[in-house]
């Protein structure tokens, strides 16, 4: 059995945040129905993407940024 590698020293420490910009999913592509159902952990059903395609109409593409973290 290999022994597991050591943390690096140098990447981020645990107690600093993620700075907001790296937090963005956007891609500059367009967020499809099937994008916001898969985000939220849902399956892709006929039910959930009418959901999305309700939300993404009332929101545009920031629905997908509200619903990830």
């Amino acid at each position: 059995m290999k022994p597991t590698p050591e943390p690096d020293a140098s990447g981020p420490s645990e107690d600093r945040a993620t700075p907001d910009d790296l937090l963005h999913t956007r891609t500059g592509t367009d967020v499809s129905p099937e994008d916001l159902v898969l985000a939220t952990g849902r399956d892709i059903s006929p039910r959930s993407l009418e959901w999305a395609r309700r939300k993404l109409a009332a929101e545009g593409p920031a629905a997908l940024e509200k619903t990830l973290p």
